[in-house]
């Protein structure tokens, strides 16, 4: 995998606490300043005391204590000036993701740091639903969203939320995949229901299964009956390890019928929680302007409104103390371990499912005793008897020692039990 990055680069300790504490420089300080028409403030010194804890050299803990409010899209129009220090590092973070990670042009995009993906991807049906209602007159018994049936819950959420309809794709037991007579069977349906306008939601790394949507299924059947659609990839999971790979990916802003990506920091980056990213193209986010926060310096443009500009800054500090290249690095070490596991499961003829780029590994629940998955807290499909695999994440904290006892427990628990 060739990598070449304008924004994301690997910076020393040094210069990554000097970078943070100018920017909490050019923040306002509410210990220093009198600041009076702000309704927010340092964290409480009785309870979090400055002193507790030497934080010179802590510069994300030092933030979390200044408690910077980001309000906005900072990459559209201005933003609270009272910030603007942290607000910078977030912008920054956004271009090594939208730029860098998935190859949108510079300054052609806009996008913030969301409490999590859950959010970010109920962004990206409320901009779209707003777009269609606005711009081409929809009705919103005439909107539909697509999306698979391995979607996440997040999708059927944005859908109850938005009071738009979901229709769920099935998907071949076996491969994950979608078909392409499914995907034209179910835009027929919708059409014959009187659906005019898509909201197509394609997955780069399912929850349960890792498994990767290929959009073009969605679109190529969609621009064949000239239908208007918005195309949104759910990476949440997926988004920091599906790309880093030796094969030429195709889901990115490159394709372009992709108009928003969802990523989270917060699973695989191993940032704090609330660190969900959403970007999208210019020319979307305005769809869904609250024109009544009039006191908000520049506009308000995010489901949250206000957000932890802290949060902000531990992913721009993970990104940096990596880089690229190292990035990549970690991820390869995890796919090979990821497919060592895989090995030693074919030999032992389990079935199992695994997408080839992504490090989840969903077992058939009729494969994994109960105790064994209780043992080593597997996360199944469904948590009653319905349920039909149990799924092994392959995050950094999982070594070969864990996997290889978890197989031994498994392996005696198939042999054949001899009569004493």
């Amino acid at each position: 995998m060739e990598i070449r990055m304008k924004y994301w680069k690997k910076l020393n300790s040094e210069e990554r606490l000097k970078r943070v504490q100018q920017a909490l420089k050019d923040n306002v300080d509410f210990s220093k300043d009198a600041s009076l028409g702000y309704p927010a403030s340092r964290l409480d010194e009785r309870v979090f005391p400055e002193d507790a804890i030497s934080l010179r050299e802590k510069p994300v803990l030092s933030t979390y204590l200044a408690n910077p409010n980001h309000i906005g899209c900072h990459t559209f129009g201005t933003s609270e000036l009272a910030f603007k220090g942290t607000q910078a590092l977030e912008r920054e973070v956004l271009s090594m993701i939208a730029v860098d990670l998935f190859k949108i042009e510079d300054g052609q995009f806009d996008g913030y740091i969301s409490p999590g993906g859950t959010e970010a991807n109920i962004q990206a049906i409320w901009i779209y639903r707003n777009e269609f209602m606005k711009s081409h007159g929809a009705k919103i018994d005439e909107i539909v969203i697509l999306a698979s049936q391995d979607t996440h819950y997040s999708i059927p959420k944005a859908a109850n939320l938005l009071m738009v309809d979901w229709e769920r794709l099935a998907v071949d037991p076996f491969s994950r995949l979608l078909t392409p007579k499914g995907v034209k069977d179910t835009i027929d349906s919708c059409l014959n229901r009187g659906k005019k306008y898509f909201i197509v939601v394609a997955n780069m790394g399912t929850t349960m299964f890792g498994s990767v949507d290929d959009p073009t299924l969605y679109t190529e059947a969609l621009k064949q009956l000239q239908l208007p659609f918005r195309l949104h990839i759910d990476g949440a999971y997926g988004g920091f390890v599906y790309p880093f790979g030796d094969f030429e990916n195709q889901i990115n802003f490159r394709n372009p019928d992709v108009s928003s990506i969802t990523i989270d920091a917060h699973k695989m980056l191993q940032s704090p929680y609330g660190t969900g990213i959403f970007v999208c193209r210019k020319g979307l986010i305005q769809h869904v302007l609250t024109e009544e926060a009039a006191y908000v310096e520049g506009m308000d443009l995010t489901l949250c409104g206000s957000r932890s500009g802290a949060n902000a800054v531990a992913v721009w500090v993970i990104l940096t103390t990596y880089g690229p290249h190292k990035w990549y690095e970690k991820i390869s070490v995890i796919k090979m371990r990821t497919n060592w596991f895989c090995k030693q499961l074919a030999e032992m003829g389990i079935n199992f499912y695994r997408e080839p780029e992504m490090n989840i590994v969903a077992i058939h629940a009729e494969e994994i005793p109960e105790e064994i998955a209780h043992n080593y807290t597997l996360v199944p499909e469904a948590h009653d008897e319905s349920n039909k695999w149990y799924k092994i994440v392959l995050m950094d904290h999982v070594e070969i020692e864990h996997l290889k006892s978890f197989l031994e427990d498994l392996s005696h628990a198939r042999r054949p039990q001899t009569m004493s």
